[in-house]
């Protein structure tokens, strides 16, 4: 009797994103349109000058929520990752989707770089997995990953950006639970990159 494999492990990348997106738009053109509001009609001290700036700063998170709700459709588009014996497939159906078996890879990291921002309410870090090729030709049998390649300082590899992640989301124990299952030991396990105070 063969013995049972594990179940793939589907990473959804999407999960919870529409409603963290929706609230950070609201909040942002709701805070925008009450600076204005404050600042035109003359309820901020210090003079029509200090108006004018409240109101300009106004301007500009209204600005930062009309762009937040005109890229809706592409900030919360259904994107995952699925991790299994052959290998690693993304799913984008509105984006790049790319297949990767284990064969072809020498090496597999996850990479964080801590939030260490002390007026952030809960913890972050932005996650990243790294993908090494075995072989030269890599590059040239996957030309549907090349905007990864050598993408923010990984060398002679690939990094898939997944944003920025709450720690109580349990995204880097997940990928490193299934990493460990399927990867074998090509799985370099997860690396620091150190924190910030202000994540890009």
């Amino acid at each position: 009797m063969r013995p049972q494999q594990p179940p793939q492990a589907v990473i959804d990348l999407a999960e919870g994103v529409a409603k963290r997106a929706a609230a950070a738009i609201l909040l942002a053109a709701g805070l925008g349109l009450l600076a204005i509001w404050a600042g035109l009609s003359g309820r901020v001290t210090g003079g029509q000058g200090a108006g004018i700036a409240v109101a300009v700063v106004g301007g500009v998170l209204v600005l930062i929520g009309l762009t937040g709700a005109l890229l809706w459709r592409m900030i919360t588009r259904p994107r995952s990752l699925v991790i299994d014996q052959a290998g690693l497939r993304w799913h984008d159906p509105r984006g790049n989707p790319w297949q990767v078996a284990w064969p072809e890879l020498a090496g597999v990291a996850l990479s964080r770089t801590v939030n260490r921002n002390p007026t952030k309410v809960a913890p972050s870090a932005m996650v990243r997995l790294d993908l090494f090729p075995a072989d030269p030709g890599f590059r040239r049998r996957h030309p549907e990953m090349e905007p990864l390649w050598e993408f923010h300082r990984v060398h002679a590899g690939y990094r898939v950006p997944f944003g920025e992640v709450l720690d109580r989301d349990g995204l880097v124990p997940r990928l490193d639970h299934a990493l460990r299952t399927f990867a074998g030991p090509r799985y370099r396990g997860v690396r620091d990159e150190g924190c910030t105070v202000g994540l890009t």
